[in-house]
């Protein structure tokens, strides 16, 4: 599979539905240009698949984490600190698949009361980003609220850092932190998925059965998102079953435990391209 040129601007929502006693979660993707932010952003440029093997560098990610609340709710400090170790367990294969070679560096946490930005943090979007940001394009500032419109986390792509930086970074909810109240979603993986999406990966069902894919030579072609937890799961003629433990797929957080070498390779080079500071 080859990397593909988005038509539209994307990004990552995940979709969130509440049943009474606990929170139960689903994945989903939406078209967001127009609701994040009204400028419209540039599509990526055609990048082709990095050469295997890729001789990967250590890269260390400085992270400053922003932690929203209505005064009374929001992520307490064990639950930040949780999802920190998640975040370096994951990219360093502890839980499985490939070492991506990808650190965190935390630089500090911030802590907000703010009942509109802790209850609408993409309506708040630029003016709450704009306050608390800190860094350069190298720099991830990770913001944990309460999302509102039934998602669960957003993120931006490494080439729309150029067009608008203000706006650069993750929305997750405190919600989704391990140990969180989210039925299926309590393990840190939302967060994780959506640095995914920031370090410069699609999804792996990103164009279905059908080239370029989602631009990574070694995830399986698949025809659509996972739901849950299945055993297994086939939905393209091409060889290879479905990633459904890929953390960039939407199965349940227990079922997630993998990133590939490809993908590891993939976002290597997207740092490259885009998040180093130019001098």
């Amino acid at each position: 599979m080859a990397w593909r040129t988005l038509a539209v601007t994307l990004a990552c929502l995940l979709a969130l539905g509440l049943v009474p006693g606990q929170a139960a979660a689903e994945r989903r993707c939406e078209a967001a240009a127009d609701r994040l932010r009204a400028d419209p952003m540039p599509p990526p440029p055609l990048l082709p698949p990095p050469p295997m093997p890729y001789r990967l560098t250590e890269i260390t990610v400085p992270i400053w984490v922003h932690v929203i609340t209505d005064g009374r709710r929001g992520a307490p400090a064990a639950a930040v600190a949780g999802q920190m170790e998640t975040l370096r367990d994951a990219y360093s294969g502890k839980f499985g698949g490939a070492d991506t070679k990808i650190r965190f560096a935390l630089q500090g946490v911030t802590r907000t009361a703010n009942p509109a930005w802790f209850r609408d943090p993409l309506g708040h979007e630029k003016v709450m980003k704009s306050t608390l940001r800190r860094g350069g394009p190298d720099t991830l500032n990770l913001y944990i609220a309460q999302l509102s419109e039934l998602v669960l986390g957003f993120s931006t792509y490494p080439h729309w850092y150029s067009g608008n930086p203000p706006v650069d970074g993750v929305v997750i909810d405190w919600r989704s932190l391990p140990g969180g109240p989210l039925r299926n979603f309590d393990r840190g993986f939302t967060g994780v998925h959506e640095i995914g999406h920031w370090l410069g990966l699609l999804h792996t069902f990103e164009n279905g059965c059908a080239e370029p894919g989602d631009g990574v030579e070694d995830t399986p072609p698949q025809g659509r998102p996972t739901d849950g937890c299945p055993d297994s799961k086939d939905t393209c003629p091409q060889p290879g079953e479905d990633p459904i433990h890929n953390f960039m797929d939407y199965s349940h957080d227990r079922c997630m435990r993998e990133f590939t070498e490809g993908q590891a390779a993939r976002m290597h080079q997207m740092w490259a391209a885009y998040r180093i500071p130019k001098t």
